[in-house]
């Protein structure tokens, strides 16, 4: 049976407008989580950072807690924020650099620090400390000669690393494997490649693909009498969403009455979209979901698949199929 919930009003300083709407399948996210599990056979740890990517954490964890071994968050405000122990009686891991030295703050919480530092990892010994080592991406982690003597400093057994292939696997595994008793390395773009899989999986993408659908209305349809808007755009017909830049929005594709369309144009608050003498005001434009995927999006915008997925779950109110 489908349940929906609604999220809220619109709140103008979250950037969301009222005219769209967000909607998350619940049941999808389980069964990626499920479809991860049985791929890796590994251990999942949940990406949730920056509100499960804008589908709402204090919806998605509980939705999947009793799928997953972990939570995977920034910082340590985030685990405190969602209560994730409490919540999900599962641990985190707080990837984000740490943000306070008192180890207490982290145990209560029931959140490994992630460090990349001997003094760090002193500070932060009593709370077992999972160590972050650089293998390329060159942000919040050791090199990878240090990672022994790091590991030694703060009592950790337990390393990771933000591979994107399998050159970046395999520095990794030499430069704490034996050392650890635990490693992980893969995330969404790796689960598929045994050899990476390791001890554990962090997926985010990967959770949420295909489970979000957002969608705006047309307030109004023309048949266009020569070049409009800002930039001159030229469409025989186009209409227009409220929904614009304000809230995330950029050019690219879209649905009109479930027809590849585009947005020709976006302003502040709203957007022009390609439409035909068939569309009418009030009829549905898909920004994404149903055929149009994350990566179709992204790829119009020159960005990645995560950033159209956060960017388009934050322009509208969130409804749930539970």
């Amino acid at each position: 049976m489908l349940c929906w919930a609604v999220e809220g009003h619109y709140n103008a300083r979250m950037g969301r407008s009222p005219h769209v709407t967000v909607r998350v399948d619940l049941r999808l996210i389980r069964e990626n989580v499920e479809r991860i599990a049985l791929q890796t056979r590994v251990p999942i740890i949940a990406v949730v950072k920056a509100d499960a990517y804008g589908l709402g954490a204090d919806r998605v964890v509980p939705a999947i807690a009793d799928l997953v071994e972990s939570f995977c968050v920034f910082s340590l405000s985030e685990a405190r924020a969602l209560d994730l122990w409490r919540l999900t009686s599962r641990p985190s891991l707080a990837i984000g650099p740490p943000t306070l030295a008192d180890p207490q703050e982290y145990l209560a919480a029931h959140a490994r620090p992630a460090v990349s530092t001997a003094a760090q990892a002193r500070e932060l010994k009593e709370a077992h400390p999972i160590l972050c080592v650089d293998t390329g991406q060159q942000r919040f982690a050791c090199p990878a000669a240090e990672a022994a003597s790091i590991i030694s400093e703060g009592g950790c057994d337990e390393a990771f690393t933000h591979a994107t292939n399998l050159a970046q696997v395999r520095a990794f595994r030499q430069a704490v494997g034996g050392i650890v008793s635990r490693m992980h390395a893969a995330g969404s773009s790796l689960l598929g490649e045994s050899e990476a899989l390791l001890h554990a999986v962090r997926p985010g993408l990967a959770l949420y693909r295909g489970a979000v659908r957002v969608a705006a209305s047309l307030v109004e349809v023309r048949k266009s009498t020569g070049p409009a808007g800002y930039s001159g755009f030229e469409s025989p017909y186009h209409g227009v969403i409220l929904a614009g830049y304000s809230h995330g929005l950029r050019p690219g594709p879209c649905l009109v009455n479930g027809r590849a369309a585009r947005v020709l144009e976006v302003g502040m608050q709203s957007a022009f979209v390609q439409t035909d003498a068939t569309d009418c005001a009030g009829d549905e434009v898909v920004l994404l979901g149903d055929r149009l995927t994350e990566r179709q999006v992204a790829d119009a915008w020159g960005t990645t698949p995560q950033e159209a997925l956060v960017r388009l779950t934050g322009a509208g109110s969130r409804q749930y199929v539970e």
